[in-house]
C-alpha cells in the first residue's frame, strides 16, 4: 500500500516527500564551503605563486582535492593488504566494480532508471568482497584461485551487458575504464571526503585488531578476536576505496594506488606504523605530480599517475639498497614487517592469509 503524507488537504506519495526532502537538503554544502573557501583560496594563491594557471581551476583543483583523498585511504588499506599478501584483491575487485558500473548504465539504458553506477558498482564490489572470503574459507580454493575466479567472471559479465545493448553503454563505460579529470563533480569530492573520514576512523578504530589479523591470525584467535569479521571488514573497506578512486583512476589502474605506493614505502620503512606513512606520504607525491603531468602532456590521469609511482618505486629500491650498502640493517621484506621494531630475516614469518 502507498504511503502518503497530508499537505493542506492534498496526498502526497510519502516517496516523493522523501526524494523532495533530500533534494532540499544539501549534504554536499560543507564539502562546496571547503572547496570553494579553503582549499580553492589555497590552489589559487599558489597559481599565483607558481605561475601555474591550471591550479586556478576549477576543475583541476576538485580532481587535486579528490587525488588527495584517495592518495590517502589507498595506501592506508592497502598497507594491510600488501603485509596480508592479498594485494591482488584490490585488482579483483577493480575489475568487478566494472561490471557493478555496467549494471548501472544497463539498467538505466534498459528500464529508464536513473542509478548511480558508482552506488551499483559499490554493491557488487562489497558483495564479490565477502564472495571471495566465503571460497577461501568454504570452497577449498587458495586465495590467487579465487581472486582469478571472480576477476574473470566479474569482467566478463560486465562485457556481456556492454555488448548485450549492442555498445550503446560503451561511451558512458569509458570514463569509468581509464578515469577522467574533468568529470569529477563537487558531489563526486564530497563522497570521496566522507568516505576518507569513514575509512579512516574504520582503521583507527580496528587498528589493532587488525594488525594481530594480518600478521598472525591464529594468536588472534587465540586472544578471542573475531577473525573472521576483521578480514571482513579489511575486504568491504578496500571495495570502498576502490569504487572512490575508480572516476579519477580508472577500473583498470585503480588497484595501483593500493599497492604500488606500499611496495615503494616496505623498500625503506623499518616498521609497519612507518611504513603506512611513507606510503601516504608516496602516494600523495605521485597524485600531484601525476595530474600535473597529466593535464601538461594532454594524457590520462590515471595512467600518469601510475607511471609516476613506478618511478617512485624504483627510486625507493635504489634507496633502500644504498642503505644495505652502508651497513644498514637490511629492509624488512613485504608481507613481514614488524609492527615496532626492525627484525632480522631470521626471526620474521609469513603473514596468514
Amino acid at each position: 500500500m502507498m504511503h502518503t503524507l497530508h499537505r493542506l488537504g492534498e496526498s502526497i506519495p510519502f516517496e516523493d516527500a522523501i526524494a523532495s526532502l533530500l533534494l532540499t537538503v544539501n549534504i554536499f554544502a560543507p564539502t562546496e564551503w571547503f572547496l570553494n573557501h579553503i582549499f580553492g583560496a589555497g590552489m589559487d594563491v599558489l597559481a599565483d605563486l607558481l605561475s601555474t594557471p591550471m591550479l586556478g581551476y576549477p576543475y583541476m583543483q576538485r580532481a587535486y582535492l579528490a587525488a588527495v583523498c584517495i592518495a590517502l585511504i589507498g595506501p592506508v588499506v592497502g598497507t594491510f593488504l600488501v603485509h596480508r599478501e592479498m594485494a591482488m584483491i584490490s585488482d579483483t575487485l577493480a575489475h568487478t566494480a566494472f561490471a557493478g558500473v555496467a549494471v548501472g548504465l544497463f539498467l538505466n539504458s534498459a528500464l529508464s532508471l536513473t542509478l548511480s553506477p558508482l552506488f551499483t558498482a559499490f554493491v557488487v564490489a562489497v558483495v564479490t568482497a565477502l564472495l571471495v572470503e566465503l571460497l577461501v574459507e568454504h570452497a577449498g580454493a587458495y586465495s590467487d584461485t579465487s581472486l582469478a575466479i571472480v576477476l574473470t567472471g566479474g569482467f566478463a559479465v560486465g562485457s556481456i551487458l556492454i555488448t548485450a545493448t549492442d555498445g550503446g553503454i560503451a561511451v558512458g563505460i569509458d570514463a569509468y575504464l581509464f578515469g577522467s579529470l574533468a568529470t569529477v563533480s563537487t558531489e563526486n569530492v564530497g563522497i570521496l571526503v566522507l568516505m576518507s573520514v569513514l575509512v579512516g576512523s574504520l582503521v583507527t578504530l580496528a587498528y589493532r585488531p587488525l594488525l594481530y589479523v594480518t600478521f598472525d591470525a591464529t594468536a588472534a584467535r587465540a586472544a578471542r578476536l573475531n577473525v573472521r569479521l576483521y578480514k571482513r571488514l579489511m575486504v568491504v573497506l578496500t571495495a570502498l576505496v576502490v569504487v572512490s578512486a575508480m572516476q579519477i583512476m580508472g577500473v583498470i589502474l585503480v588497484a595501483a594506488m593500493l599497492v604500488v605506493p606500499v611496495a615503494g614505502a616496505s623498500q625503506v620503512a623499518r616498521s609497519f606504523n612507518e611504513s603506512l606513512l611513507i606510503s601516504v606520504v608516496l602516494a600523495e607525491l605521485a597524485v600531484i605530480l601525476g595530474i600535473g603531468a597529466s593535464y601538461y602532456g594532454e594524457a590520462t590521469a590515471g595512467g600518469v599517475i601510475v607511471l609516476v609511482a613506478v618511478a617512485i618505486y624504483v627510486v625507493a629500491v635504489v634507496l633502500g639498497k644504498v642503505q644495505t650498502a652502508f651497513g644498514e640493517e637490511e629492509t624488512p621484506e613485504m608481507g613481514s614487517i614488524d609492527t615496532n621494531e626492525p627484525v632480522s630475516r631470521g626471526e620474521r614469518h609469513r603473514p596468514e592469509s
